[in-house]
């Protein structure tokens, strides 16, 4: 098989979360711990930092995988969902697993696991570990796919635990309040080893308390930790001022970012107590280039200027809020939303902050999981917003680039898989 069939047999052969949601969920460790033993515990033979949190995770993961290989050290990094091609889920200093790579796993070890009936991410998570062992990474950043506790990745043991924030999401798997979704992101805190957390609050932030004292773990809140001066925000990125990091210019502009940025320092200022050789410049390197050294893409980011087209990621109400105080931050002639969503989000929350004085484009994205366009207007028209409905991402795009004027905002979310089909759609068109 090609790469592309390969992907086709691995997706059609194991069940995947993107595509159908929790029917694809394996709660608990049953068949990791079947899968690590068949490849003979990979993950025990290089360094992880373990990354969780409703948002962020994608960004801090990056982050801290590009100032890691800046210093030297051979640095994997597993993320998911892919936005363009699976492989980026999979990268040793920055670059992505071949399609060679993973043809010859694919061909050499899925018949022979096929028994333990794993799931996509399941499978593809060992594929991870299997290769960072073969190449002999120093260090990888691990970021959990969903929740913690129960999560595929929670079998390694780390050197340092990051938890980003909670908010809520995938509500019918890890519960539907903010201490219960708490009480699984903190599943990954391990015994005598420290966890950073990024934000926290109230009964949240003593779910992790509680947690740490328990298992006699170090917790450092970056809240805490990082005091910003200034922080200042244009469109070319951030500039923080720290006492730690005067003037660190971060190449990342999303308003999420500020707390990214204060999770990522404080978790340095922890790999450095642990013995890890961390220079001032790496940082300031690694937050200018980040997309660069490690392909991060969907993050507020600018694709087109005129009119200007933005894309992001966020695609729950914690993330949203960020998005939505940004859209107010910006000025335009015209404001214009393309917007989809999956069917397991809490999408009247969502639809109930956004702008009113949007012209909206109401659409899905190309997998099952898909909230139908149809449904998504309904549910607008109740929240009183406007627009009307494209069966795809790129006819959205058309008209929404068809009816603009050069100095409007077109901007470009809802879900991942959204954005997904958005990069897609200019890449096939470059």
């Amino acid at each position: 098989m090609n790469y592309e069939e390969t992907l086709e047999y691995l997706y059609k052969q194991l069940p995947v979360f993107q595509q159908i949601g929790s029917a694809a969920y394996k709660p608990g460790l049953q068949n990791t711990e079947a899968l690590d033993k068949y490849f003979g515990y990979p993950h025990r033979k290089f360094h992880t930092i373990h990354v969780a949190g409703t948002n962020g995770k994608g960004s801090v993961s990056h982050l801290l995988a590009a100032i890691l290989q800046l210093n030297g050290y051979k640095t994997g990094l597993y993320t998911s969902p892919h936005l363009i091609d699976f492989r980026e889920r999979i990268r040793i200093n920055g670059k992505m697993i071949s399609k060679e790579d993973v043809i010859q796993f694919a061909e050499k070890h899925l018949a022979s696991t096929l028994h333990i009936q794993p799931s996509f991410f399941e499978l593809t998570m060992m594929m991870a570990f299997n290769y960072f062992a073969e190449n002999q990474v120093d260090v990888a950043v691990v970021e959990v796919g969903l929740g913690g506790r129960l999560d595929s990745t929670n079998i390694i043991t780390p050197d340092l635990c990051v938890i980003t924030n909670i908010s809520y999401d995938h509500v019918q798997m890890l519960g539907d309040t903010l201490p219960k979704i708490a009480r699984e992101k903190a599943g990954i805190i391990k015994s005598g080893i420290p966890v950073v957390i990024g934000e926290a609050q109230g009964e949240v932030k003593q779910v992790f308390i509680d947690r740490a004292k328990e298992i006699k773990a170090p917790i450092i809140f970056a809240e805490e930790q990082i005091h910003f001066r200034s922080a200042q925000r244009n469109d070319k990125g951030w500039e923080f001022d720290s006492p730690e990091f005067p003037h660190l210019f971060g190449k990342l502009s999303g308003l999420c970012q500020e707390k990214n940025a204060a999770t990522v320092l404080t978790a340095v200022g922890q790999l450095r107590n642990l013995g890890y050789n961390i220079s001032d410049q790496s940082v300031y390197d690694a937050f200018a280039h980040v997309t660069s050294l490690t392909g991060l893409m969907g993050r507020w980011q600018q694709l087109e200027s005129s009119p200007r087209l933005i894309c992001d990621t966020g695609h729950n109400t914690g993330g949203i809020q960020y998005i939505v105080r940004q859209l107010q931050n910006e000025s335009y002639q015209n404001l214009r939303i393309i917007i989809g969503m999956v069917n397991d989000k809490d999408i009247s929350g969502v639809l109930a902050m956004l702008p009113q004085n949007a012209v909206y484009y109401f659409t899905r994205a190309s997998i099952p999981r898909a909230l139908p366009e149809e449904r998504l207007y309904e549910l607008a028209i109740k929240a009183g917003l406007t627009g009307k409905c494209y069966p795809s991402v790129q006819q959205a795009v058309e008209a929404a680039k068809k009816e603009s004027r050069p100095d409007d905002l077109i901007f470009v979310g809802g879900s991942t898989f959204i954005v997904a089909d958005l990069l897609k759609t200019m890449l096939s068109q470059q």
